[in-house]
């Protein structure tokens, strides 16, 4: 449900921020994430948490695409795919303290798992506090210069949006659909490796909650090693080259994840799989960001996300209808226990899913090094076209333009006043 609705108001923040600019949609974003997190420490009754999770979608709904959009767009092109690695592992470096935080806080307080809400919201608070401070994109500065020299008014700012919205439709709808189901399998790699893995751990490998969580943070540590490495190897070999790399490593990596009885032994499997997860995951942001009509990318990256995210939402509940159909035994207590059989379900949803995601990234476009920062935004005319680059000629504030524009401008000059 949670899921449904970030899908649903993706669309509308995305929309906001690129008709609007970056800064205040995601900070709005991160305020009423960090209010429905504090909420939801106070809940009484399950009715009352599924209520508030489902309008916890409403905020996450546009924070990874604003976020993507806003860090990539205003760094150098040859910096992009380092930066990417290290955005993405964001979410990793979320999860390590989700768990640190259950495993330290949440033991040792009489609010228990309330306490692990509480901490979330101070965090978010904290984030939208950061970005209310830092400026506004460069990118948006250059466009509302060039707005408020050509006089254009509100109203013709709208009518040009949704028109050139309407084209990007038109002209790009088979992207969209490819770009959801990149993202439909990308989910189904992380939900499909994260989401039952404690459960596995605990119910089939018999292993503690301690373990089980120590054994998690391990993972992330191997997620949040790769996805700048994968980030920035990218840069030099290929988008889709590195993420087929990875997800090659997947595979190879699945029986050391699912097989081992030992903590050392599954851990180091953890780590493996999750630093071929990652390092494939690092490669998104700009990947999605280059692929993108230029002149829409935070709302088409983040609406492929959200709706890649919620067709895989199905990843816990099949791993679960699998573990009642596929059963094994352990010894528990000196007991022969039936168990459900996770490993063989969750080996048999990755590998499958690895398998798509790898045809899906071969058959799909690439365009490394694009310099979308230079093309139009939406409410500007002609935004949805192919070549829609800024028009140097027209007047600006040259403060406001972004400095990889300027530099170009400036080596242009020195290149004609040379000859």
């Amino acid at each position: 449900m949670r899921i449904a609705n970030s899908a649903d108001w993706q669309i509308l923040f995305g929309v906001l921020s690129d008709r609007f600019g970056r800064k205040w949609p995601l900070v709005a974003n991160l305020v009423l994430v960090s209010l429905l997190q504090l909420g939801a420490g106070f809940v009484q009754t399950f009715r009352q948490f599924l209520a508030l999770r489902s309008l916890f979608g409403i905020g996450m709904g546009g924070i990874w695409g604003l976020a993507t959009s806003t860090a990539l767009e205003n760094l150098p092109v040859e910096a992009r795919g380092l930066a990417s690695g290290i955005l993405q592992e964001g979410y990793a470096m979320g999860y390590l303290l989700a768990a640190c935080i259950n495993l330290t806080l949440v033991p040792d307080t009489k609010t228990t798992w309330r306490s692990l809400f509480w901490a979330a919201s101070g965090i978010s608070m904290f984030a939208a506090v950061v970005r209310a401070l830092l400026p506004e994109s460069e990118v948006f500065l250059r466009a509302k210069a060039l707005e408020k020299s050509l006089g254009t008014d509100q109203s013709k700012k709208t009518k040009i949006f949704i028109q050139e919205t309407k084209t990007m439709l038109r002209r790009h709808w088979l992207l969209c659909i490819y770009a959801v189901l990149l993202m439909a399998g990308f989910n189904f790699l992380s939900h499909g490796s994260q989401d039952l893995y404690p459960t596995f751990l605990q119910t089939s490998k018999n292993f503690t909650p301690h373990d089980a969580t120590v054994a998690t943070i391990i993972g992330n540590c191997g997620a949040i090693a790769s996805g700048a490495f994968g980030g920035f190897i990218s840069q030099y070999i290929g988008r889709r080259l590195t993420m087929i790399i990875f997800v090659v490593l997947i595979g190879a990596f699945i029986p050391l994840w699912v097989l081992p009885s030992s903590f050392s032994a599954i851990a180091a499997g953890a780590f493996c799989i999750q630093f071929g997860v990652q390092g494939a995951w690092g490669v998104i942001p700009i990947q999605l960001a280059e692929m993108s009509p230029p002149a829409f990318r935070a709302t088409f990256p983040g609406v492929a996300y959200q709706l890649g995210n919620m067709i895989s939402s199905a990843a816990s509940q099949i791993e679960a209808t699998g573990g009642e159909n596929l059963r094994t035994t352990i010894i528990k207590n000196g007991v022969v226990t039936d168990v459900p059989d996770y490993a063989k379900v969750q080996g048999i949803l990755v590998g499958v899913v690895a398998a798509f995601v790898i045809f899906i990234t071969i058959i799909g476009p690439e365009n490394h090094g694009s310099h979308f920062e230079k093309h139009k935004t939406a409410f500007e005319e002609g935004a949805a076209q192919k070549n829609a680059v800024v028009d140097q000629d027209a007047p600006s504030n040259e403060e406001s333009l972004p400095t990889s524009i300027l530099e170009d401008e400036k080596n242009e000059k020195r290149s004609t006043d040379h000859v």
